[in-house]
């Protein structure tokens, strides 16, 4: 990232909030806290309205409006080849939200005139897509699912788990899982599944996405990048959001 859109990143993700710390901005922008530092004095003494200081927080001054948000051409692109990826393979309802979206942002920037990203998307017109929208659903709302399934060799089983997140394999999506019959956890393909629904069992204690990476061992490299996406400053005001 560029220092100038670090700057302006640091502006967006102060706006709105109290205070907000070296170290938070650090790990969503993933920099060091010294870089945040030395990034802050410049902001306050090119006179942006950014009050605090290290080792009490941040914040800006109230009125404060960041100057209008602006994509390069590479981001467009990459926000275009994204949208595409979505048609073709997440939910009807995700799909066409980002195609909504992606035609808003072009609308606005006046981003007609760009040349197309060659990168394409072929859809599966036989991967069971409807699916993803219910689990979810299931998710977010923290509801056992139901489900009869099939694994790799032919043999079926009925379940209920405590959904925890979806995953995107190329050509396939799996479910991280709670299995309330293994007691552990486990992954489902979604189009192994034969049917699904959501019931009323109690959402078991002390289980979560992250232990589920700890079982599965996925290393702690991928472990990380995915706690990062989670610790998204976006994500946490979704999650307070939902819990208020």
């Amino acid at each position: 990232m560029r220092r100038a859109d670090r700057l302006m990143q640091i502006l967006l993700l102060l706006r709105g909030r109290r205070r907000t710390t070296a170290q938070q901005l650090a790990q969503w922008l993933e920099v060091s806290p010294r870089t945040v530092y030395r990034d802050m004095a410049d902001l306050m003494a090119s006179g942006a309205p950014v009050n605090g200081e290290a080792g009490e927080g941040y914040w800006l001054e109230a009125g404060f409006t960041p100057p209008p948000l602006s994509f390069s051409a590479a981001e467009l692109s990459a926000l275009e080849v994204g949208a595409r990826m979505l048609a073709a393979w997440a939910d009807h309802a995700t799909a066409d939200a980002a195609a909504s979206a992606l035609a808003k942002i072009h609308a606005v920037l006046g981003s007609a005139g760009l040349a197309p990203a060659p990168l394409f998307a072929a859809r599966h017109h036989g991967y069971p897509r409807e699916r993803l929208g219910g689990i979810t659903a299931a998710i977010h709302a923290r509801r056992c699912l139901a489900i009869d399934y099939r694994d790799e060799a032919g043999q079926a089983s009925c379940r209920t788990l405590a959904p925890l997140g979806l995953f995107f394999w190329g050509d396939r999506w799996t479910l991280a899982a709670w299995c309330l019959l293994r007691r552990d956890y486990r992954h489902f393909r979604v189009d192994r599944m034969q049917s699904i629904q959501q019931n009323d069992t109690p959402w078991p204690d002390g289980i979560s996405l992250d232990a589920f990476l700890h079982h599965a061992d996925v290393g702690e490299p991928t472990r990380r990048h995915l706690q990062q996406q989670m610790s998204q400053p976006w994500h946490q005001e979704y999650h307070a959001w939902k819990q208020d």
